[in-house]
């Protein structure tokens, strides 16, 4: 699989992310700059990083949202490619109009960093198929903005449409129905407040986010 990061003003995990892809596949992705209007050419897999892209001016992700990169990501999503947003990643691509539902500030008004546990809602995506029977992870959690809303009947359709792919277990944030991750209807776009790409290096201890790759690397 060939992957790239996009790279925005006030990104900081983007190497996180180049990281992790190049240690579970053993290929570098390409680094994309927020003012490229194209992407790498048979580009599979884009990662939104986590970071404050544009010092969350306005809101968090909006100004990213319309960058110009991002008419090639929705591009890129519309021939169905694969696209992880992560945290800063996830906001961007919920005011890019290609998930539903906003992030807002965490109930208490609080930023949390730690390791929250997250249960597989489904198992089926390309984003989660690399847990095979495993249906509960601990990921780092670090986001002042990622209390996940959106109205009933939206919430509805996502319950039963499969696209809850991420539920907090102990909820830290307010996010409604303990929502960690969702899917587009398509199954190709994800978008996760949690931080895989942090959870993917033996020697640290922690490899609950190895499988969300390699089994994304498998895809392809």
């Amino acid at each position: 699989m060939k992957a790239a990061v996009l790279v925005f003003p006030g990104s900081n995990c983007d190497r996180d992310a180049h990281d992790a892809l190049a240690r579970v596949s053993g290929r570098a992705p390409a680094m994309v700059w927020h003012r490229e209007t194209t992407l790498p050419a048979g580009t599979d897999l884009v990662v939104v990083p986590g970071g404050f892209s544009y010092g969350d001016y306005l809101r968090s992700g909006a100004m990213a949202a319309r960058a110009p990169v991002m008419a090639a990501v929705r591009a890129h999503a519309a021939r169905g490619g694969l696209v992880l947003g992560i945290c800063n990643g996830f906001q961007i691509l919920t005011e890019a109009g290609m998930l539903p539902g906003a992030l807002t500030r965490n109930q208490g008004l609080l930023f949390f960093n730690r390791t929250v546990t997250l249960d597989i809602v489904n198992p089926d995506l390309p984003f989660t198929a690399g847990y095979g029977a495993r249906r509960r992870i601990a990921v780092p959690i670090a986001h002042h903005d990622g209390r996940y809303v959106a109205d009933e009947a939206t919430l509805d359709r996502l319950e039963g449409e499969g696209q809850v792919a991420f539920r907090y277990v102990g909820n830290p944030n307010g996010s409604m129905r303990d929502i960690a991750g969702v899917v587009s209807a398509d199954r190709r776009v994800l978008g996760m407040m949690p931080h895989p790409e942090r959870a993917c290096d033996r020697d640290l201890g922690r490899t609950d986010g190895w499988p969300l790759f390699e089994g994304l690397m498998a895809t392809a």
